[in-house]
């Protein structure tokens, strides 16, 4: 015998309801654990964590074009800057357990609207196929040389 949804529900609500009754408590979700990722290869700040993971979804900051060693802007061109954020992006991922596949958004900042197409130049060979959702706005204060910021979010699904 096939029950309409309501009857189920209906049934579902009783055995809470009686089993409130009884003292048994309703099971709680059990809080999802906040974990920082760091790697020493990437801009850091006291102010911000370079990742954070909770659960299977890995949030990574607003990432520059800087180069890990030399802490300077890693070329002068957009592609130079872009190829650089996206590396230690996904090196970020890659220590919290994630990969490139597994992004499903990503927010650029870009200081000049005109290394637009250049930005799209770089960004392509990172995903190539399959590209996550994305949106770019402008890079709001005048940061000298720093063309490009790369913020991500992945959900990692195996």
């Amino acid at each position: 015998m096939k029950h309409s949804p309501l009857f189920t529900s209906g049934l579902l609500g009783c055995a809470l309801f009686f089993a409130q009754q009884a003292g048994a408590e309703p099971p709680k979700a059990q809080p999802m654990q906040r974990e920082i990722i760091r790697i020493p290869d990437a801009p850091s700040s006291p102010l911000y964590s370079q990742a954070v993971k909770v659960g299977s979804t890995i949030y990574v900051t607003g990432v520059p074009g800087i180069d890990p060693k030399t802490k300077k802007v890693a070329g002068p061109t957009i592609q130079e800057q872009t190829r650089q954020a996206l590396t230690t992006c996904e090196n970020i991922l890659r220590a919290g357990g994630a990969k490139l596949t597994d992004v499903v958004e990503v927010q650029v900042l870009l200081a000049r609207p005109e290394d637009f197409a250049g930005l799209n130049e770089a960004y392509a060979k990172f995903f190539p196929t399959d590209p996550p959702i994305r949106s770019v706005a402008r890079l709001g204060p005048d940061l000298g040389e720093l063309l490009v910021s790369i913020k991500m979010t992945a959900v990692i699904t195996q």
